[in-house]
């Protein structure tokens, strides 16, 4: 460990060990490879497809196609270095518990910031796009369309997105009530909104125009990296995935499959859809538009029942990914908590139901807030930066863990090293260097208000700062 305050190390034998306790204040291991995987699917289709279109289409046009392929492939490269850390550290805090294992503390509290700016803000997106799909239905059901001001997103019409905040609190409930029941009815959503993505593959494809295909970049490269920028938030999942080392049956092998197996599903998915949405519709009508898969179905069959269907599958199925990104957030604090890098009450776990109830209600407070206020595609590109900094401190962990502890057993080994961690790191610092401008304005004074966090508390109170 290093005797520098701010390089000090938290040895991997120690994450172990702590994760490795049954009694009062430690989380329980009752999810399987299924349902694991469950949550990394789920925390990942729905983010991208029932939105990100609306917002990447009009900055690539048809070869938004070509910016989903450079997100899965920066992804996929990603997803094996987190296959072999989590399978080498299976603990809870996902890449910050890596970062701190490898990088040192410092580094460790700016992974855990990205990371609280990947999973709260995202989950304040999901949920802003809760309401579109509500209003959908509702129109469609109902013929009862619920005010802009109350249901659009804030910047487009709305002012205050009420629908994201009743689903954050309904999110919040059901987390506190216990992590194994979430996961079970997150497994029963994941498959409703698998149902709904291949029904509207079905039927979008019987519109389908070749023409809508051309121009295929309308707005040239620049316009397909900044949309893959956008889009890169939705790979998410697979770091909700490892933030669940935890409370996982056998992690060394069910961590890793069950990232794999999410990186496979999503990215068929994802292609699919976006394949079949360009050629129903043309590229222009993406801009602005609400519920728009739901809409394009009702586009394409002139009927309602469709987009009726589709829309009700998205009410559900925004509903798990809200529940799997808060979880993953409120896991995260916990991890950052035990470290002493946040007050002793991210530390509190349920004697009865085994969770982090005070975590859980922070954070679903801070992401309603979020959803109700704030425009949606500040929100999308604070997610990719979030996620794209944490995924370049995973694959940089690679190669420090590599040198630092080749004896440590590893369930699984990246191919091709140190190519591979390498490239990914490439990609990723690539793809944030696409970002619109405003962003990186935010992301500043977000790690100026992390810095003020980490040298007034957090260096004080760490846990390793008080380990002779």
């Amino acid at each position: 460990m290093s005797t520098t305050p701010l390089l000090r190390r938290k040895p991997v034998d120690t994450l172990i060990a702590e994760a490795g306790g049954t009694g009062a204040g430690q989380l329980r291991r009752s999810i399987g490879l299924w349902q694991l995987s469950a949550i990394g699917i789920g925390a990942t289709v729905g983010t991208g497809i029932f939105f990100v279109l609306t917002t990447s289409v009009p900055e690539a046009g048809p070869a938004v196609v070509l910016s989903f392929v450079i997100a899965a492939v920066t992804a996929g490269l990603t997803a094996l270095c987190y296959a072999e850390l989590a399978s080498a550290i299976p603990v809870s805090g996902s890449s910050y518990s890596y970062a701190y294992a490898t990088m040192g503390e410092l580094v460790a509290f700016g992974v855990g910031v990205c990371l609280l700016m990947e999973y709260g803000v995202s989950a304040s997106a999901i949920a802003v796009t809760w309401g579109q799909y509500l209003n959908q239905f509702s129109d469609l059901a109902f013929d009862v369309h619920l005010p802009a001001a109350l249901t659009a997103p804030p910047g487009e019409g709305g002012v205050f997105n009420l629908p994201a905040v009743v689903l954050v609190v309904l999110v919040t409930v059901l987390l506190i009530r216990g992590v194994g029941e979430s996961a079970k009815v997150n497994a029963v959503m994941v498959a409703i909104k698998l149902a709904i993505l291949v029904l509207f593959v079905a039927v979008g494809l019987t519109g389908f125009t070749a023409g809508n295909f051309t121009p295929f970049a309308p707005n040239g490269w620049d316009g397909v990296q900044t949309a893959a920028s956008t889009i890169f938030f939705s790979f998410i999942g697979l770091d909700a995935v490892s933030t669940a080392g935890e409370e996982v049956r056998d992690p060394r092998r069910t961590l890793p499959l069950a990232i794999l197996i999410s990186l496979v599903v999503v990215t068929v998915f994802y292609l699919a859809v976006a394949v079949t949405a360009i050629g129903a519709q043309p590229w222009e009508q993406f801009d602005g538009q609400q519920a728009g898969l739901a809409q394009i179905l009702q586009n394409v069959t002139g009927q309602t029942w469709p987009a009726l269907v589709f829309a009700g599958g998205a009410i559900v199925s925004i509903f798990s990914i809200t529940l799997v990104v808060i979880y993953g957030q409120t896991r995260i604090l916990y991890a950052m908590g035990r470290d002493g890098l946040l007050p002793p009450p991210f530390t509190r776990v349920s004697a009865r139901t085994g969770t982090p109830v005070w975590n859980t209600l922070v954070v679903g407070a801070a992401v309603a807030v979020l959803a109700a206020v704030f425009p949606l595609k500040l929100l999308a590109d604070m997610t990719s930066m979030g996620t794209l900094v944490a995924f370049s401190a995973v694959s940089v962990g690679i190669i420090v863990l590599r040198r630092t502890r080749p004896d440590l057993p590893r369930g699984f080994k990246v191919p091709f090293y140190p190519v591979t961690p390498l490239l990914s790191a490439a990609c990723c610092v690539y793809l944030i260097t696409k970002l619109h401008t405003d962003t990186f304005v935010a992301f500043a004074i977000v790690l100026a208000c992390a810095a003020v966090l980490y040298f007034g508390y957090s260096a004080k109170h760490s846990r390793l700062a008080r380990t002779p």
